[in-house]
């Protein structure tokens, strides 16, 4: 059984994951800026789930999320920074406050969370970043803000994994567009624009981004280190 931390998990893809974590039979600390929207994930597993109150951007913040999960289990095996935000809009009309804002929740959060808990995985756990194909080969002058962001969690990846090594592996999930709420104001043709580009020719569902992360976390994935991957 292992212990995870999941960062962002009130929908979307951090939901996804913690509920492929705990019916694995995992235990899971389940956080989000307000934890009274993962209080259903705890419900459904009141023995192995936990739910925290955690702002990435907030340090304070962060340093009692840790304390509270080390007062309930003990150890962290395996740490998801999944927390994150878009605010997407036309470049003319975004401003530096709406930029800084993507920056310091998707980049600088996930770097502090590391900060913080890093050196208190278990020899042989993981980290696993979330940034996205935005990163990668899908750009958007809309979500410039989100774009670089992800950017720089891949370089964020690269620098822990050598960091933690041998002890803690590190790596990065990309996934593509998932039918979450984050997406929830696309309109029908620009979905079925997206999804023409799309080889499956449709959105992820969050479970099919979390069995790979579960996989890479798990002993079956111990030789997966400093990956980039795209799902």
């Amino acid at each position: 059984m292992k212990t995870w931390l999941i960062t962002g998990c009130s929908s979307g893809i951090g939901k996804g994951i913690a509920k492929a974590v705990l019916e694995s039979g995992d235990q899971a600390i389940v956080t989000a800026r307000n934890k009274g929207k993962v209080m259903d994930i705890v419900e459904a597993y009141p023995e192995t789930a936990l739910a925290v109150s955690l702002d990435v951007c907030s340090q304070d913040s962060i340093k009692n999320a840790v304390k509270e999960a080390y007062d309930k289990f003990g150890t962290i095996d395996v740490l998801v920074n999944n927390a994150g935000i878009a605010i997407d809009n036309l470049l003319e009309e975004k401003t530096v406050e709406e930029f800084k804002k993507v920056i310091d929740t998707n980049l600088i959060g996930t770097f502090s969370v590391v900060k913080y808990l890093g050196n208190l995985i278990n020899d042989g756990g993981s980290i696993i970043n979330i940034s996205s194909t935005n990163a990668i080969d899908s750009y958007y002058i809309e979500s410039i803000d989100y774009d670089a962001s992800k950017i720089g969690i891949i370089s964020l990846t690269h620098n822990l994994a050598k960091y933690y090594a041998p002890k803690i592996r590190v790596n990065c999930i990309c996934p593509g567009w998932v039918d979450t709420l984050m997406n929830k104001d696309l309109s029908k043709e620009q979905k079925e624009y997206e999804n023409k580009k799309i080889l499956l020719n449709r959105f992820a569902k969050p479970s099919e981004i979390a069995n790979v992360i579960y996989f890479i976390a798990s002993d079956e994935g111990s030789y997966i280190n400093d990956a980039i991957i795209k799902v």
